[in-house]
């Protein structure tokens, strides 16, 4: 009965999810699912995503957290569309709350919707949410074991950023470890190397994601 359950909850999420999928294509827009660990550097990433994007297309963020709106406030000080969606606990987005919220965007008026996703590097990547790029992010302090501890998050995304890469020499890092074990799961992944906190490696990224805006 159990696993009866757990497959109709993916059944209606994948439904949902193709269900988004359509209506963002509709509008032309290109809908982002941003993954990781907490604390990991997905807030400053997208900041500098919505600097180097913003003059070019109009966006929208939803940020997700399991309590509280603190990355939220700092989306909306830059004058972008965003809103908070708190989950009350569970560890993952799944589909039928982006359609829910997506009523509070002009969707005639944005190109991008870029998703925070829960930090976490387990539930995120097993629920598709109406997204065209999956983009996890791996921080250096986290250790270069974690793509053969959590294979899933790293075989399903589109693009993998290691993140605060400045601080790979305090940490013993070792990228090649985990650009060979991430390859070996997935062999089209793209590979960035980013220091969000001042922009670092942000150009090849931010041209990634303006040729699947093009497509």
């Amino acid at each position: 009965m159990e696993i009866k359950i757990v497959r109709q909850i993916l059944e209606w999420n994948e439904n949902c999810h193709l269900e988004l999928q359509g209506l963002f294509d509709e509008n032309k827009i290109l809908m982002i699912n941003i993954m990781g660990s907490p604390g990991g550097g997905k807030t400053t990433f997208i900041t500098r995503l919505i600097e180097a994007l913003r003059d070019e297309y109009n966006i929208g963020v939803i940020e997700g957290d399991v309590a509280g709106q603190v990355d939220a406030e700092k989306i909306q000080a830059m004058g972008i569309p965003v809103v908070q969606l708190n989950t009350d606990g569970a560890c993952h987005i799944e589909a039928m709350s982006i359609k829910n919220i997506l009523p509070y965007f002009d969707l005639k008026n944005l190109d991008i919707i870029i998703v925070e996703n829960i930090g976490n590097l387990v539930c995120p990547a097993e629920f598709d949410i109406g997204e065209h790029l999956k983009i996890a992010l791996l921080s250096v302090p986290e250790g270069d074991d974690k793509v053969e501890k959590y294979p899933l998050m790293f075989t399903r995304s589109n693009a993998l950023v290691i993140s605060k890469y400045d601080m790979k020499n305090y940490f013993n890092f070792d990228d090649n470890r985990v650009i060979s074990n991430a390859k070996r799961l997935n062999s089209e992944l793209n590979i960035f190397k980013v220091n969000s906190s001042v922009g670092e490696g942000m150009v090849e990224i931010v041209e990634y994601i303006k040729s699947h805006i093009k497509k």
